[in-house]
């Protein structure tokens, strides 16, 4: 049969289609519930369309204060990942010494690990160091459940860099800094940027290792989860959308830059 022979030949296609709209759904179910007007606390049901929570998305209580310390928790914990993740992966690959393989090793833990082990064992560690629950306890779980993410990220690009464009750099009297500047940083930025972009969004989505550490600081899942034993405000449904479209735009001017730059190359 035509219908069936088509099928065949377009089953991973089909396959593919069927893939990404299983992963969109939820996010188009929260965007149709942004423009929605629910009777009563709970906004799980269709009943009107309205623009009332778009036009005042801090209008839910402390919305915007847990949303805005989700982001700065998140800015702060991707900056320090990011930084300390280039370095070790450029340690692992570029460097020979001991330990290295155990070093290798151990950086997969915290993403092999179950989150509600690492939450355990950190508030463990805090309560046994006499610190006190907060942003700061917060800020250095996320850091390290980030930095193995940035390592892979990171690493995957360092090993696929050509080291004789840096000998080039160096045979052309190019110093260390100069040729790390110049070459070893442009070549590894898409990885470095991947890395970040992993880091930030698992810091700003993260709600396990948070609620274990954060004693009276109210992150934005932890928010969202606690809305939703009360009643869930439609204004968290278009921060959601929000967080999404940003999301989608950050992939979408970065496929175009890369479209762009291979065009430019092939062009040259």
């Amino acid at each position: 049969m035509p219908l069936l022979r088509w099928i065949r030949r377009n089953l991973v296609v089909l396959a593919g289609l069927l893939t990404l709209a299983y992963l969109v759904l939820p996010n188009i179910v929260v965007m149709v519930f942004s423009f929605n007007r629910p009777q009563g606390r709970f906004n799980y049901e269709w009943r009107q369309f309205s623009l009332d929570a778009w036009k005042d998305p801090c209008g839910a209580p402390d919305l915007c204060t847990a949303l805005g310390l989700s982001l700065q928790l998140a800015a702060w914990a991707t900056l320090a990942a990011t930084a300390l993740g280039t370095m070790i992966a450029f340690a692992l690959v570029r460097y020979r010494f001991r330990a290295r393989g155990l070093i290798n090793s151990l950086i997969f833990l915290p993403m092999s690990m179950p989150e509600v082990v690492m939450a355990a064992s950190l508030l463990t560690l805090f309560l046994n160091m006499g610190a006190e629950l907060g942003f700061w306890t917060v800020l250095i779980a996320h850091i390290m459940f980030c930095l193995s993410f940035v390592v892979v990220a990171v690493k995957a690009r360092v090993m696929s860099m050509d080291p004789r464009l840096e000998e080039a750099a160096r045979d052309l009297y190019a110093g260390p800094v100069q040729t790390f500047l110049r070459v070893t940083l442009p070549i590894a930025a898409p990885g470095i940027a991947a890395g970040a972009l992993l880091a930030f969004a698992l810091s700003f989505d993260d709600f396990i290792i948070t609620n274990f550490n954060s004693g009276t600081t109210v992150t934005f899942p932890m928010y969202v989860w606690g809305s939703a034993q009360r009643g869930t405000p439609v204004q968290i449904n278009v921060i959601g959308t929000a967080m999404f479209a940003i999301a989608v735009l950050v992939v979408v001017a970065g496929q175009f830059l890369a479209a762009r730059r291979k065009r430019t190359e092939h062009l040259k």
